[in-house]
């Protein structure tokens, strides 16, 4: 009877090791998908969805993949696997045309030395590999190549290399203009980096122009030899916001706590310049501007008719409950929708509770055990003591 009692107890021991390597599996790779399948593209509107499929693209921002110097090893195998299975899931499931890193790929490529580098875009395109059908552009943050003072012409072309990159430089797809832009660039004050980028700018400003007038205007001399795109209104992808005084206005469960809100954002470091700002809106008349930066969502509209969405951290180093927008894009029209992933709390909550009912199952049924040994150890030791 007790040698199948014990039986018994290692029998349900183990059956509680499995339950625990399920927990381990769910936690680690499936509680993803729960989360994805939650997702679905938006859809357009009768009047702006056209004839053609919409154009689908996936924004993220801020992943900040650790480097070798502040990069402790355990915080980066927990944070690069948190991105890598919400990457790769997302991809799986949703299947987006474009992805869209909105700048701060990396944590450290301000200072990587050219091995480093290497290592950590190995690290980047393991985790984000995708489809050769899905096609990624990485936005240039200041983390990848440092704010203003710190940029160089090294780091920047390199940069530029891995991701196909360009300062200033609009990309069509299904005739959506996209402007790609480098906050750090638009400082204002004349640095060879900053003229280059602003002049370019402003070149693409011009040709847009030139392709929303009639052909008959077109043919004006300042319009020809000009590259011409899609007539629509373009639509800006940058690191730093626009200029806003703070971030009280915004709300959501993903938008900043609310004790930091209220705090003031310093031009040229948290948001780019009044001067900056109002140069890109009043050049581009954009339909929409997607940022990071903050890694917290807003949305603000400037001057009444510019929208702008921040689109918050994709890492759990940087926020809780990480997040990422869907977009459907047609020549004419838009929608956004947000998916959030998994919070990290809720994931470390189902570790500590299985972990303490673990425990306690495994103390309740061994501790009957402990009565016999206990007792025969107690016999023992009073034997010799008696015994001396």
């Amino acid at each position: 009877m007790t040698t199948l009692s014990s039986r018994c107890r290692w029998c349900f021991t183990l059956a509680l090791v499995m339950c625990l390597c399920c927990v381990i599996i769910f936690c680690e790779y499936l509680i993803y998908y729960p989360a994805i399948w939650r997702c679905a593209w938006p859809g357009l509107d009768g009047n702006g969805a056209g004839k053609d499929e919409p154009l689908r693209a996936m924004f993220l921002s801020d992943t900040h993949l650790l480097g070798a110097v502040k990069g402790y090893w355990l915080d980066k195998i927990r944070r690069e696997w948190q991105m890598e299975r919400s990457f790769q899931t997302a991809v799986s499931v949703l299947h987006p045309e474009m992805v869209f890193i909105l700048g701060d790929i990396f944590d450290e490529g301000k200072w990587s030395t050219p091995e480093n580098w290497q290592e950590d875009v190995r690290r980047f395109n393991h985790i984000f590999r995708r489809p050769n059908n899905t096609e990624l552009i990485g936005i240039i943050g200041n983390h990848d190549i440092g704010f203003h003072y710190e940029m160089s012409w090294s780091k920047l072309e390199r940069f530029e290399k891995v991701f196909n990159f360009t300062s200033a430089s609009v990309i069509t797809r299904k005739a959506v203009n996209f402007i790609l832009v480098n906050s750090m660039a638009l400082h204002g004050d004349h640095c060879p980096i900053c003229q280059a980028v602003e002049t370019q700018l402003y070149r693409i400003s011009w040709a847009l122009n030139c392709s929303a007038q009639s052909l008959h205007t077109r043919t004006r001399r300042r319009c020809q030899d000009v590259q011409l795109f899609p007539a629509t209104a373009p639509i800006i992808l940058q690191h730093y916001p626009l200029y806003r005084v703070s971030d009280a206005g915004c709300k959501g469960t993903d938008a900043a706590s609310p004790e930091e809100r209220h705090l003031l954002f310093q031009e040229r470091y948290d948001v780019l310049s009044q001067e900056a700002s109002n140069k890109l809106l009043w050049w581009f008349r954009p339909r929409l501007i997607l940022s990071g930066h903050t890694h917290s969502a807003c949305k603000v509209v400037h001057d009444n008719s510019y929208p702008e969405i921040s689109v918050p951290s994709f890492s759990w180093r940087n926020r809780n409950n990480p997040s990422f927008i869907l977009g459907s894009f047609s020549p004419s029209a838009f929608q956004l929708t947000k998916c959030f992933l998994p919070e990290e709390s809720s994931v470390l909550g189902i570790y500590f509770g299985t972990a303490l009912l673990v425990t306690l199952l495994l103390l309740l049924i061994h501790l009957p055990l402990l009565g016999p040994v206990h007792i025969s150890i107690t016999t023992t030791l009073l034997a010799k003591y008696k015994a001396m």
